[in-house]
């Protein structure tokens, strides 16, 4: 249930940013923000995963490699399972990391997107996007938690993650609308 002073900032275009804790050096991350398009018109675009590096402009290569469908009877729902490799570049002060990433995906059908680290450069990921009916639209949740193997601060992490997280959410929505 998203408060009225909450939900009135996510109608207006707000990105609503939210921290957690993460085991050692990690950080994590929660977004939410509102799309004006219902679910089934989102979801087309959002597990086309080489429209990623659309929204995410760190993100140079997104593909998928497999994947496979498994239909659950008892809930009539489908459930895919997808292999992802992504690859991206972030610019820091001092330098530029690179980080590939090899994803196990797991889709629930118009309900949920889950991307779990297989291998890569990171030494844990995890990313859940979540669809909800919002509104006249969508409300998107995503929620990301990540430790680069890079050393870093816990803190610079975090506080990146913050700042990036809102304008890549922005991107996303405004690519989303566009098509």
């Amino acid at each position: 249930m998203v408060s009225t002073t909450r939900q009135t900032a996510l109608l207006r275009g707000d990105v609503l940013i939210a921290t957690d804790n993460h085991t050692g050096k990690g950080a994590a991350v929660t977004a939410q923000m509102y799309v004006p398009l219902v679910r089934s018109q989102l979801w087309e675009q959002l597990n086309d995963y080489s429209r990623w590096v659309h929204y995410f402009p760190d993100i140079t290569q997104s593909r998928e490699i497999e994947a496979s469908v498994k239909h659950q009877v008892k809930q009539q729902s489908k459930r895919i399972t997808r292999k992802l490799y992504q690859a991206a570049r972030k610019a820091f002060i001092l330098f530029t990391a690179q980080v590939e990433i090899y994803l196990h995906v797991v889709e629930h059908l118009h309900q949920s997107i889950q991307f779990r680290l297989e291998r890569g450069t990171f030494a844990d990921f995890a990313a859940d996007l979540v669809l909800e009916d919002f509104g006249e639209g969508t409300l998107i949740t995503y929620s990301v938690k990540a430790t680069p193997m890079i050393p870093a601060p816990k803190f610079l992490l975090e506080q990146a993650m913050r700042i990036d997280l809102p304008g890549n959410m922005k991107t996303m929505r405004r690519v989303l609308c566009q098509s």
